[in-house]
């Protein structure tokens, strides 16, 4: 019963905090004359990993690997075939050239990086030192897009924009009941999930990554109803870049160590699904609803996989 009732109050809440997280971060591009692809990675992004964070360094001190990692496994699977084929659903996402040449290649890049780290089974200190390295490496250089950016946008404003702290209180507020409502979805799936007698690295693969990536997903859905294709693509790309550096880094510096050998086929349907939804995005510059539909059904696909 109480496992329930947070489902259900974590559901609202993050329905009513992610619309107003989006709506303040749009807004704030605006006042920082920053493109809304580089908020949608760096600000939200970030913001949106942090129920991914807190799972992840909980799970590592605890003595879970498994679920430190299949947490973060599976909310990069879920980003891509889950949220952004949802948002696609709900509206079709155009994507600009100049987002094709730079995020999509560093999510990539990051992605990768963590499925090598993986590959052979652990994820220990010095994995974890070269994630959080490369993970530095990838923020300074989507700062330096900010800064291209805001030069860009200031060279062609015109009229002065809303004082940028406005936006940036709204942004604050609806991250942090985002995140609240994350955490209380993700306490209560995984209590149940628990009940019912289920392994560490399944409850990681799917009941807390998809808690994990609700952030993301009720974000991305409410940008794409608000046809800030933009702040979809970046809310994506910038989560699994943090996911997949800095807070696998994280993981692996505090220990997080031997990993069961069901999260190899995880680990090849993260980068699978990536790569899939890299080649929509550059075919057409844009995500139709169809190709939205196959992420879908290839998250379903990955999961299934990787349970069975």
């Amino acid at each position: 019963m109480r496992d329930g009732a947070a489902l259900l109050a974590g559901l609202v809440l993050l329905t009513v905090a992610a619309d107003r997280f989006v709506l303040g971060a749009a807004r704030l591009s605006a006042a920082l004359r920053v493109s809304p692809v580089v908020i949608g990675a760096l600000v939200i992004g970030a913001g949106t990993s942090a129920p991914e964070l807190l799972v992840t360094v909980l799970a590592a001190l605890q003595g879970a690997p498994d679920l430190a990692v299949g947490n973060l496994v599976g909310s990069n699977s879920a980003n891509i075939g889950l949220v952004l084929g949802a948002a696609a659903l709900v509206a079709p996402i155009a994507v600009g050239h100049t987002t094709l040449r730079r995020e999509v290649p560093l999510m990539l890049l990051a992605v990768l990086a963590l499925a090598i780290a993986a590959a052979d089974g652990t994820l220990g200190r010095v994995d974890g030192v070269v994630l959080l390295l490369l993970g530095v490496v990838a923020i300074a250089v989507v700062v330096a897009f900010a800064r291209a950016d805001q030069r860009g946008a200031a060279a062609l404003a015109v009229t002065p924009p809303e004082p940028a702290w406005r936006p940036a209180l709204l942004a604050l507020v609806g991250l942090l009941g985002t995140i609240a409502g994350a955490q209380l979805l993700v306490t209560g799936a995984s209590g149940l999930a628990r009940t019912l007698g289920v392994g560490e690295a399944v409850i990681g693969l799917t009941v807390v990554a998809v808690g994990t990536s609700l952030p993301e997903l009720v974000t991305a859905v409410a940008a794409a109803r608000r046809r800030e294709a933009d702040l979809v693509v970046g809310n994506v790309l910038g989560s699994n870049l943090f996911n997949s550096l800095p807070v696998a880094g994280v993981a692996g510096v505090l220990g997080a160590a031997g990993l069961e050998p069901a999260l190899g086929p995880a680990l090849v349907g993260m980068v699978g699904i990536c790569a899939i939804a890299a080649v929509f995005l550059v075919t057409g510059r844009r995500l139709a609803r169809v190709e939205g539909a196959v992420l879908l059904v290839l998250f379903a696909l990955v999961v299934g996989v990787t349970v069975a």
